[in-house]
């Protein structure tokens, strides 16, 4: 091969340069990755190999079930194969019972596969008994999980298995701490300070992911300092032994996309003994986002992005000719249990919702009386995806009570929604702008606001719903992060409603999170009354 072909075959190839710089080459994919990977909020990404799978988890924080598994054979396709728990019972509080836990409950849980079965390693961001990390374990990624062992609070935690058998949890600002073998908790005294930070790196330095190379420990970790010309970005620390000393160096410091630069994910390695790296991105409403990279070993780094350290728009898959998978899904609801691609928010009550009472339809029936739909229960929801998306869904509202509301959400803490109102004899359409103040400690409701911007009398109790997202870039250092609202009456010809491109946002101190489908129905007077949803309609553009 001559040099101008060998030098831009090099730099399109999704490939592991070997310790020393020694390169090795694989077969060439037609198929390729475009960045982000996976555009929906998929924050704190752990993601291991186990044969020919790579398994991802995420953060999903107060939707349950939690700690969603994501499966791929090709770095392209995913799909959701199972949550590593159904719900959290340590406080009412995920029932929407005496505060909530928005923005709280499941962060960054670590995923190990060792000596045949999974681990999972999480910590609630909550104090007290309700922070304690949970170690899960199973016989396959899709489970079921069960609680192997609780102990105290690992902040952003990676668990690690090490060649001789012991068993370690690295946390926090390069904290470690060692466990015992059967992992029933730490082993006291054994407490480390593996690094100290430098002097300018006074911001985030958290998201540990500790993995063994060649011998070596290699920790990486989300920096950012506040010194002129430096941004955020992915560190690495190294040592021979795991209790260093330690050496570090940054592995990626780029923007992408014309959003900001990106940080915090890990490294994992194709059968094929290619390395890539898995990176979160901040993109507004949208939430956190994945994108992926070559990782390419060079004087023993892991060195992330492309042959200019930055991240590419596309990468090759590992491989080609997979089954196209998504992890967000229409669903016309004839199955007599839910899909893997939809979530709770907090805790269901699992007597108020039915996929069986009427066949092809998903029954939400009301079980307490509140006032918002911020602690209305059983809202169910699915990610949105970018670059657009949209929404759909079909109601009868024939069961609805007088003070029932019902409909589709692009749900946050700042909400725009499609509300029908059942009032006295009427059905009302409204289309809504809501928001909500949470208290810091508890994240209790303490204050909502609800503007009606244009509403209809519906004059039969049937209507289809549909709300469209737009998160493009802007080029301006954002997305569009826009939702515009609909609805019919047959289902085909569609009628503009409400605001023109309602602000989609991203607030990290309430929800944490990017904007979500949301399907409710809840009683503001008395509760027994119900909709049934024929189908969500989903299409990505």
């Amino acid at each position: 091969m001559n040099k101008a072909l060998f030098v831009a075959a090099f730099a399109t190839l999704p490939l592991c340069m070997q310790a020393q710089d020694e390169t090795t080459y694989t077969t060439l994919h037609t198929e390729p990755v475009h960045n982000p990977m996976l555009w929906a909020d998929t924050p704190d990404p752990d993601v291991i190999r186990v044969g020919d799978t790579f398994y991802l988890v995420t953060t999903t924080m107060h939707l349950m079930p939690g700690a969603p598994v994501m499966a791929s054979k090709d770095l392209k396709n995913w799909e959701t194969v199972g949550y590593i728990f159904d719900k959290l019972t340590d406080s009412p509080k995920y029932n929407l019972e005496q505060g909530t836990v928005y923005g709280r409950g499941q962060w960054a849980t670590s995923l190990k596969y060792h000596n045949g079965k999974f681990y999972a390693l999480l910590a609630p961001n909550e104090r007290g008994a309700m922070g304690d990390t949970y170690i899960f374990t199973a016989e396959k990624a899709e489970g079921p999980w069960t609680i192997l062992s609780r102990m105290r609070h690992f902040h952003d935690c990676s668990l690690f298995f090490d060649d001789d058998g012991r068993v370690y949890v690295i946390y926090g600002t390069g904290e470690l701490m060692e466990l015992k073998p059967d992992l029933s908790d730490v082993i006291e005294g054994t407490h480390q300070q593996i690094f100290q930070r430098e002097p300018d790196e006074r911001g985030l330095l958290e998201g540990s992911r500790m993995i063994k190379h060649n011998g070596k420990y290699y920790l990486l970790m989300i920096s950012h300092t506040y010194a002129p010309g430096r941004h955020r970005r992915e560190v690495c620390y190294r040592a021979d032994d795991i209790h260093g000393p330690y050496e570090k160096q940054v592995i990626l410091e780029s923007e992408f996309g014309g959003f900001s630069y990106e940080a915090q994910g890990t490294i994992v390695d194709s059968p094929d003994g290619d390395w890539y790296g898995i990176i979160f991105q901040d993109r507004g409403g949208v939430g956190r986002v994945l994108t992926l990279m070559p990782c390419r070993w060079i004087n023993g780094w892991p060195m992330l992005g492309d042959e200019n350290g930055k991240v590419p728009e596309t990468v090759r898959a590992y491989k080609s000719g997979e089954t196209e998978a998504a992890i967000v899904k229409s669903d016309d609801f004839s199955s007599t249990t839910l899909g893997l691609h939809w979530q709770w928010n907090h805790n269901p009550v699992d007597a108020a919702w039915s996929l069986t009472e009427r066949p092809g339809y998903l029954r939400l029936k009301t079980d307490r009386v509140v006032n918002t739909l911020y602690l209305a229960q059983n809202t169910l929801t699915q990610r949105m995806e970018g670059p657009e998306c949209s929404g759909a869904i079909c109601l009868d509202l024939s069961h609805m009570k007088d003070g029932d509301c019902a409909g589709l959400a692009a749900f946050n803490s700042d909400t725009g929604c499609l509300t029908v109102k059942k009032q006295g004899k009427q059905f009302v359409l409204e289309m809504q702008e809501l928001t909500v103040e949470l208290s810091d400690r508890d994240k209790e409701v303490t204050n909502t606001e609800e503007k009606t911007i244009e509403s209809v009398v519906l004059k039969a109790p049937k209507v289809w719903l549909r709300l469209d997202a737009d998160f493009r870039p802007t080029g301006r250092g954002g997305g569009r992060d826009a939702a515009n609202f609909y609805y019919s009456l047959d289902g085909n010809q569609w009628t503009k409603i409400g605001t023109t491109d309602y602000a989609l946002r991203f607030d990290w101190r309430r929800f944490f999170m990017g904007s979500k489908f949301g399907i409710f129905c809840y009683a503001t007077k008395k509760k027994g009354g119900y909709v049934d949803v024929d189908e969500f309609r989903y299409e990505r553009k």
